[in-house]
């Protein structure tokens, strides 16, 4: 599926399409799992010094709320572009128990000053970006020295079986699932071909690295479907 130009407006609407069953389908996709992945990026953004987190492309804010339940004492803000997910996350107990503040923000042009957090955490958001390299430039730009940028994202796995398996069940299982459940095959045939054409883990690194950032690592999850990211400022 390729996605009308401008590309941010056409990720917006298809991210205020499936909004209501966003949770629901990632659960479906993921056998429950994401909620794990999101707990690994948390514990490496609270490694952060002390300071306020951006949890950017927040959607319906699991991450903000992994954020807040390993360090409860942190001032934890969710921002999306598509603010039917933000309504989603505010229709939340957990979100409204937790005072996590959302808000709407474009994640290439943020409404926020140089160096406001200590760590900038987003899940699912980079391969969506309009402008990648901007996009990471925007997190760094609003994160203080010293301070962490985590990122998490599917991946292509790495070994060509399970390659070759995975790719099977995500152009051709997932579209279905999305079709019967959140009533949008063409979201969930964008997913996949998203996956397929974002850099690799070794080539997000690089450009993290080239873009200024320190120790730009990553690690993979989910039988490496997965990859976290982690660089400082």
């Amino acid at each position: 599926m390729a996605l009308t130009a401008p590309k941010s407006e056409a990720v917006r609407a298809m991210f205020t399409r499936i909004a209501a069953r966003y949770d629901l389908m990632n659960s479906l996709m993921t056998g429950g799992r994401h909620h794990a992945w999101r707990t690994v990026a948390a514990r490496e953004t609270v490694a952060a010094p002390s300071g306020p987190v951006l949890d950017l492309a927040t959607g319906t804010a699991d991450l903000a709320l992994a954020v807040r339940a390993l360090d409860p004492a942190r001032a934890v803000i969710g921002a999306d572009f598509a603010e039917a997910m933000l309504h989603e996350a505010a229709r939340k107990p957990a979100v409204r128990s937790a005072r996590i503040t959302l808000l709407a923000a474009d994640a290439l042009r943020l409404p926020f000053a140089h160096k406001t957090f200590a760590a900038v955490t987003s899940a699912f958001l980079l391969r969506n970006l309009e402008d990648l390299a901007k996009g990471l430039e925007e997190m760094r730009r609003v994160t203080r020295p010293g301070g962490r940028v985590v990122t998490l994202d599917i991946t292509r796995p790495a070994t060509p079986v399970w390659s070759q398996v995975f790719s099977v069940y995500f152009h051709r299982v997932v579209p279905a699932i999305g079709a019967a459940v959140a009533g949008d095959r063409q979201a969930y045939t964008y997913l996949p071909t998203s996956v397929d054409r974002f850099v690799s883990p070794d080539e997000l690194s690089s450009l993290m690295r080239k873009l200024g950032f320190r120790e730009a690592r990553y690690r993979r999850l989910g039988l490496g479907t997965i990859a976290i990211h982690t660089a400082l400022v």
